[in-house]
């Protein structure tokens, strides 16, 4: 069983209709209820739902709180390398674009993880291109060898793996898996991605799941919005949400919003997304599925991440840099997009504490 077959018994359904037809009865009705069908979660993604943002808003705020008070996990991406096997069109990695590559040595990633460290975070996202030359579980260990000794959590967002590489993953100490599908409408998927082995589909889409049996202790999943229609694409992310926190009791999902942000391809979203856009997809999957983490990264403006904040949002990054050795060797070549909000690890807590929220560097310990 995988989320495949869920996934092949939405693809064909007519949504622009089915959202057309949604009233806003059919909201107010649903935002009474204390647990939502599939169904209800659709109809809280609708053009009817839009009137109804700042019920919505109170709603997500209310159950936020409840699962998770009033605290935000703050992180750090660390960008060890840039190489990339795959052509994606919307991405700077991409094979296709030139320029110098890099892969960070041991000495390096030690000097990276102590310009992080030094800004107070204790949780980190390791990242890279997707080569599994230049990006090898050997690599990765080596790396955590490494930085074990600066974070008390390291996760990963590189290449799909199998599950026995994750299985090592995990026995090193790494204990988060990354992975966005991208788009989940699988013939753009095949447009976007033209060549590398990032062009199977059904190998990507199970790797969550690979993730959640080889013991990582959190997953999170996401589209990159932008690429189709985002009440179709945060509709079916949901669902895949839900699939994987009904599975897999013991894994904390999580879910990420991004939109396509500037790069080097030149690459323009095929659908707008707007502000209202997103928090609507937001406030509608709190709702819908009050337990699962919410990630808000700097791609997006530093006055949009503020009002957010009491939105269902968990977690947040901070003073990141997308490009590999950005933190202790700035040199602007290439970074995998650009980043909106600039603002500083501190900047970033004054401004938790000033709204109510605990600031959270550190909530787990690799043993």
């Amino acid at each position: 069983m995988s989320f495949y077959h869920t996934y092949e018994q939405l693809k064909d359904l007519p949504f622009q209709e089915l959202f057309s037809k949604i009233t806003s009865l059919d909201v107010e009705r649903v935002l009474k209820k204390d647990r939502l069908t599939r169904d209800d979660y659709m109809i809280l993604l609708s053009p009817a739902a839009e009137d109804y943002l700042e019920e919505m808003a109170q709603r997500a705020h209310q159950l936020t709180v409840q699962h998770f008070g009033k605290t935000m996990q703050l992180f750090l991406p660390l960008y060890v390398s840039d190489y990339c096997v795959n052509t994606c069109k919307y991405c700077s990695f991409s094979v296709d674009n030139v320029f110098p590559r890099k892969r960070l040595t041991m000495e390096e990633v030690e000097q990276e993880a102590k310009a992080i460290r030094d800004k107070g975070i204790e949780h980190i996202i390791l990242l890279s291109g997707e080569s599994r030359m230049h990006s090898s579980v050997e690599y990765l260990k080596e790396c955590m060898t490494v930085l074990k000794k600066y974070f008390s959590s390291v996760g990963i967002e590189i290449q799909p793996m199998d599950q026995v590489d994750y299985e090592e993953l995990v026995n090193s100490g790494i204990d988060g898996l990354t992975v966005y599908q991208e788009v989940y409408n699988e013939d753009i998927y095949r447009e976007i991605h033209t060549k590398g082995p990032k062009r199977d589909y059904r190998y990507r889409l199970d790797t969550p799941e690979r993730g959640c049996r080889a013991g990582m202790r959190s997953v999170n999943i996401g589209a990159l919005l932008g690429l189709d229609d985002w009440r179709k694409e945060s509709f079916i992310s949901g669902l895949h949400a839900q699939y994987l926190q009904d599975t897999y009791l013991e894994t904390e999902i999580g879910t990420s919003f991004p939109r396509i942000r500037p790069n080097a391809g030149g690459f323009q979203p095929n659908v707008d997304v707007s502000d209202k856009n997103l928090v609507q997809a937001m406030l509608a999957l709190r709702i819908f599925l009050p337990r699962v983490g919410i990630t808000i990264s700097t791609r997006e403006n530093p006055a949009f991440r503020d009002d957010i904040i009491p939105l269902g949002v968990t977690k947040m990054s901070a003073a990141s840099s997308t490009e590999v050795g950005g933190y202790t060797n700035p040199d602007d070549t290439q970074s995998q997009f650009e980043i909106s909000d600039e603002r500083s690890v501190d900047e970033i807590r004054n401004l938790l504490h000033s709204k109510g929220y605990q600031p959270v560097m550190k909530d787990w310990q690799i043993i």
